[in-house]
């Protein structure tokens, strides 16, 4: 069990990709990039000195109302890759996971104020990396908890309402949206060497994988397998995704024939592929491609595309997982020109470090990307990423 557990470490961390994952095998990585790989490093060492100086004295970061930061900067320390800023500040971590066990709710859910699932899902993540056999209580529990809260909107069975089968926020954000599913898939999946004891359990159902892929699905901008009215194959919105069946982030648009679509946009597009990837969708399957051939058609570093400036170092950690996990290095762009996303993506968030090492986004707000300490934790967490693939 353990070994399972180290393995799927390496695969969050960056280092497998899909192939290997399924085959159980380390492949050889091509001559890495010593250069820009020992900057990374040390843009990662500045951030995480940053946050450990801006820890509260209770143990979290930013907000003791949503553990969920917390857990992200401790994920973000279990990550570093020469281990000794993980050492140094060792005295940090313990305090930052007593904290979140202070958190721990006995129907497994992790949370302070709201925001259940949200909080509950990256709070599993954190005690998933630190790799002690002490945690595997919470996260059995955790994953209890997540697999009740999969949305079943409808009275004919999970799957009759556009929003069953996703996961949204909890309490009263009701809709399922493609981020909250995406997490707690994530979660879900990374624990799955849990799943037998937890099977064993009676009073406990397995997630419905199915309505979950057909939630993913209808969350999709492609005829064919999205059986909502919204979904197009318009060139500029084909194979990208949008926030819920009923919503996108990025507006909607109005076609030449007169059907209104909702806009694809690059975070969700991000998450639709990392949910189909913990679904257990096959690459080769044609919402993998189509998704793939939008994110291709869409890329940028200077916007989230769809959105402008709006979720921007959010996008920046989709696109590094979704990308990694898919097993991409190379993106053809829509002039035709080839480009090995890693060091760009690299290279752009060593420019966007402050001096002090921290992050944070300084054109706009939404999503708390004005809070450094979340900004900060997902560009940490992108460059640890982008380290072990460099």
């Amino acid at each position: 069990m353990r070994k399972t557990l180290t393995f799927c470490l390496l695969a969050l961390f960056g280092t497998l990709p899909p192939s290997s994952q399924a085959a159980g095998k380390v492949v050889t990585q091509s001559q890495p990039d010593v250069s820009l790989r020992n900057e990374a490093e040390n843009a990662i060492g500045k951030g995480l000195t940053w946050l450990a100086n801006k820890q509260q004295p209770g143990g979290y970061w930013a907000q003791t109302e949503h553990p969920a930061l917390t857990a992200m900067i401790l994920t973000a320390f279990q990550g570093d890759p020469s281990n000794f800023y993980k050492r140094k500040y060792e005295q940090n971590i313990k305090l930052g996971y007593d904290y979140l066990q202070s958190n721990v709710k006995p129907d497994g859910s992790i949370y302070v104020k709201d925001l259940k699932n949200y909080n509950t899902a990256l709070s599993m993540m954190a005690f998933l990396v630190a790799n002690n056999t002490a945690y595997e209580p919470i996260l059995k529990n955790g994953r209890k908890f997540l697999i009740s809260q999969q949305d079943d909107f409808g009275d004919k069975g999970m799957g009759d309402h556009p929003l069953d089968g996703g996961m949204g926020y909890s309490g009263s954000y009701k809709n399922s949206d493609i981020n909250n599913t995406t997490l707690a898939l994530e979660a879900l999946h990374y624990t799955r060497y849990l799943k037998s004891d937890v099977a064993n359990d009676p009073e406990t159902k397995d997630l419905n994988w199915k309505a979950a892929a057909q939630f993913i699905s209808r969350t999709q901008n492609l005829q064919g397998t999205n059986d909502q009215p919204f979904a197009s194959n318009d060139p500029d919105n084909k194979g990208g995704f949008v926030y819920f069946p009923e919503n996108s982030m990025a507006g909607q648009t109005t076609l030449p024939d007169g059907k209104v679509v909702y806009r694809s946009y690059g975070s969700a597009s991000y998450n639709g592929l990392l949910s189909l990837t913990y679904a257990q969708v096959d690459v080769k399957d044609p919402r993998v491609k189509a998704v793939l051939d939008w994110l291709n058609r869409n890329y940028s570093l200077e916007e989230n595309p769809g959105m402008g400036q709006a979720g921007l170092f959010y996008y920046y950690h989709m696109m590094a997982k979704g990308l990694s996990l898919a097993g991409v290095d190379t993106l053809t762009l829509k002039d035709g020109k080839k480009l090995k996303w890693r060091p760009a993506l690299a290279k752009r968030l060593l420019d966007l470090q402050a001096s002090d090492g921290s992050w944070v986004n300084q054109q706009n707000g939404r999503f708390w990307e004005r809070d450094p300490h979340l900004v900060t934790a997902h560009a940490i967490l992108t460059l640890e990423i982008l380290y072990r693939g460099l």
